[in-house]
């Protein structure tokens, strides 16, 4: 009991972090949460806070001295703080769990890129996510609002470079091949909640892989937390609430999923979900 109380503590956590409209947040803070609520032990996160401020503290010093610039993220984060992308053990799972890059300097795009956000953000700099397909990219602007200047795309996973139109061009040629071409939508930012499901999702999905459904439904747990009314995660939920026998939480999943899809949402998948909400109440009898 006092092990569910602790988790359902956390998932509260994770709600009030993300309340509201899902545009701007704490990202850090929201990233730290979904490792103390991954981990069996209770997480101190103090040190981390204190790292990341430290990587803060250091770019406003440099800003200082030498002025403003989106190289500046680089030098400090990248050189001095030595983080970079894991392309030996890309899959890992602890390259998606935020206190463990900080701990092994190391992570997926989305993961290097909540620190990035963080200490832009700390500047006063316009910092936001890119839709960019395949590999996660942010766009940082030195000033706080878009018309204060210069934007520029940076690629945390590797280094930090800030990357020009031809290598982004060549980014998306190694993910849709050889004759994509860049798109303006492309470069639409998504909301810090997009950003925090992704990084989430990707531990999901390795679950997944691994035929973790525990570990799995966990993991979309937390995503709920984030985003409590995705369609589209209570589907999921439902799917995996049931493949655990799991059928009260399967059923509310379901019925939750239908609120919101109402009349105007996909004829098929509600038609299933409805199929498979009667068939789960015919199992409680």
């Amino acid at each position: 009991m006092a092990d569910d109380r602790a988790l359902q503590a956390q998932l509260d956590r994770l709600r009030d972090l993300c309340a509201g409209d899902g545009r701007r947040l704490d990202v850090l803070e929201v990233g730290l949460a979904l490792s103390a609520a991954r981990d069996e032990e209770t997480l101190d996160l103090a040190p981390f806070r204190q790292h990341a401020a430290a990587m803060a503290s250091d770019l406003a010093d440099l800003v200082r001295r030498r002025g403003a610039s989106p190289e500046g993220l680089a030098e400090i984060i990248a050189r001095s703080y030595a983080y970079r992308g894991d392309t030996e053990s890309y899959d890992d799972l602890q390259n998606a769990d935020l206190v463990r890059v900080m701990e092994r300097r190391k992570g997926l795009p989305v993961a290097l890129s909540i620190l990035y956000l963080h200490v832009a953000r700390a500047q006063g700099w316009l910092a936001e996510g890119l839709g960019f397909p395949g590999h996660f990219l942010i766009r940082i602007g030195i000033g706080s609002s878009r018309e204060d200047g210069a934007r520029h795309v940076v690629d945390p996973f590797h280094d930090g470079a800030v990357r020009d139109a031809a290598s982004l061009r060549g980014l998306l040629r190694n993910v849709l091949g050889q004759d994509a071409e860049l798109q303006p939508q492309y470069f639409d930012p998504v909301s810090d909640r997009d950003v925090l499901l992704r990084l989430e999702n990707n531990t999901r999905l390795r679950l997944a892989k691994k035929a973790d459904w525990p570990g799995a439904a966990q993991s979309l747990e937390r995503m709920l937390a984030i985003a409590p009314d995705r369609p589209e995660l209570l589907f999921e939920a439902g799917q995996l609430h049931a493949r655990l026998d799991k059928r009260r939480a399967a059923i509310a999943a379901f019925q939750r999923f239908l609120e919101l899809e109402g009349e105007a949402g996909d004829p098929a998948l509600r038609r299933h979900a409805t199929a498979l909400l009667q068939e789960l109440r015919r199992g409680l009898n």
